[in-house]
């Protein structure tokens, strides 16, 4: 058996595998995925509440800044005028620059994040498929053999009930497909399960629709405020300011929350990813009666050492299969030409038998451990690479947009009580105005005369003998 291409933990995983949790207690809790344990449950809210922590002294911050703003005069800093201007829209436009690279890592990881999903919801629909497949089988194989045992083989045993030696070998026959009825039946396994794949990725695949939109809203809202403001300072329009100072409040509490759920998430996966496969044997075994050494292991592993848990009743069945065969060949070759009305009944049999045959081999295909464990490390890839690599790029994002927007905040205010009214740009523009200016140095163009008037002033000037004193 080919041993498929094998999961090992990124170094991502590693490290935020080593991060301490502590309940509220602050008693240490072990690293291992237990989602339905209270205590782990603890340390996971009080790794979130650390970004609580974070946006509590943003807040205080701002509270600070807003306080200074408000009741210091800006006229008793030191700084000229001119250079505080500049040096507020510039730090304004570097926050906003920040926040737009952070976004753009949002998209990236966003988008990453729900191709780790959708490589896990296809894994499970690829294993849901082999399944069905399976219990379809099954399930046909199983009419079959029930109506060959109540039918066909009822009817030769009636046919060839002269010779009794005949009739002990149907009823073998018909003890034997019986006995191959009942291993076929006790092969599904996962009707114990509680619960097909497809459920399971159904609401995965719910879930991350809805958290695929959420972040693609907050990341257009990020990018429309970043744009807004950095208008609003360009064309120095306070309304706009004053309105992108409150979004950027808002959009601020929203990156601090976001920015801890994703801490959370992230320390969870990686405590998953690190042993995968203990999490899924104690909670198979914690949920259902279905024995994990014997069958889960063999498809988690998928390895030598691990033995086929199926193989012994596949042995059996298929025992039993060439069993019947060679006893039906042997009613052929002398029953028949004894009892030419029996020929029906046994070549119907035999049809059966072989339809049966076919159906055994591809259901051994079916149940080989390769298709299910190659899938399961699909999945394992999907969420522990991508999903992981997008979760910590989407928690990159987080942290540039609320320090860009605790910046934006703080400096904001600062920004539009620089700025200088509209009429007032118009009115004044760096020149004195013309009212106050007198005419003589206005500098205006001389006065423009029609040509009858020009030469009634020359003809005037040359009658005139001279100049008067």
């Amino acid at each position: 058996m080919g041993s498929p291409q094998e999961y090992q933990a990124s170094w991502w995983v590693y490290l935020l595998h080593q991060v301490p949790r502590t309940n509220f207690q602050f008693e240490a809790v072990e690293s291992s995925f237990a989602p339905q344990d209270r205590e782990y449950q603890q340390a996971l809210l009080l790794l979130a509440s650390v970004a609580g922590l974070c946006l509590a002294i943003s807040l205080g911050l701002i509270c600070i800044h807003l306080i200074r703003f408000c009741c210091c005069d800006p006229e008793d800093e030191d700084e000229p005028k001119p250079q505080r201007v500049c040096c507020v829209t510039w730090s304004c436009v570097a926050a906003i620059v920040i926040c737009c690279a952070g976004i753009g890592l949002g998209f990236y990881g966003n988008s990453e994040t729900n191709d780790g999903v959708g490589q896990v919801t296809a894994a499970l629909l690829d294993a849901n498929l082999t399944l069905q497949s399976a219990d379809a089988l099954v399930r046909q194989t199983l009419g079959l053999l029930s109506g060959a045992v109540g039918g066909d083989l009822t009817r030769l045993e009636e046919a060839l009930a002269p010779r009794t030696e005949f009739v002990a070998v149907v009823r073998n026959t018909r003890r034997q497909a019986e006995a191959v009825a009942q291993i076929l039946a006790g092969l599904p396994f996962w009707g114990a399960l509680g619960g097909s794949p497809s459920q399971l990725a159904h609401g995965l695949a719910y879930l991350e629709d809805y958290r695929w939109l959420a972040y693609i809203l907050l990341l257009l809202l990020d990018l429309a405020i970043g744009l807004f403001t950095l208008l609003g300072l360009a064309k120095q329009i306070k309304w706009l300011l004053v309105v992108m100072t409150v979004m950027s409040f808002f959009v601020l509490i929203l990156s601090w929350g976001s920015l801890g759920l994703e801490m959370a998430a992230a320390v969870g996966l990686s405590d998953f990813c690190s042993d995968p496969d203990g999490f899924v044997l104690n909670l198979t075994q914690a949920k259902t009666d279905l024995n994990p050494a014997e069958i889960l292991q063999y498809y988690l592993a998928c390895s030598l050492d691990v033995p086929n848990p199926f193989q012994q009743r596949l042995t059996m069945s298929q025992r039993a299969l060439s069993s019947i065969h060679s006893q039906l060949h042997g009613l052929e070759r002398e029953a028949i030409p004894q009892f030419p009305a029996a020929e029906r009944n046994l070549v119907s049999v035999q049809g059966t038998l072989n339809t049966t045959e076919s159906n055994f081999h591809q259901l051994v295909a079916l149940l080989n451990c390769r298709g299910l464990h190659k899938g399961y490390v699909d999945a394992l890839k999907g969420l522990c690479y991508d999903g992981m690599e997008g979760l910590l790029f989407l928690l990159l994002f987080s942290l540039l947009s609320a320090l860009a927007f605790t910046t934006a905040v703080c400096s904001l205010p600062r920004a539009w009580e620089r700025f200088q009214s509209r009429n007032q740009s118009g009115l004044f523009s760096g020149s004195p105005r013309y009212d106050s200016v007198p005419l003589l140095d206005r500098h205006s163009p001389p006065p423009s005369y029609s040509p009858s008037m020009q030469a009634s002033y020359v003809g005037a000037s040359q009658e005139e003998p001279g100049p008067r004193y």
